[in-house]
């Protein structure tokens, strides 16, 4: 399950930034960005290393 949290955080963090340099699609990739920053966050609060 922790593998499976940092990988959703992983992809989410490719698919802003894509999104982002890409197609400027706007408010939705933000909101994925701010998605995998919460997981990551919640692993390093958890005491897992982040990476």
């Amino acid at each position: 399950m922790n593998n499976l949290l940092y990988l959703v955080a992983v992809i989410l963090i490719i698919a802003w930034a894509t999104g982002f340099f890409a197609y400027h699609t706007g408010g939705l990739i933000h909101i994925l960005l701010v998605i995998a920053i919460i997981a990551i966050l919640l692993r390093v609060i958890g005491g897992r290393n982040p990476l």
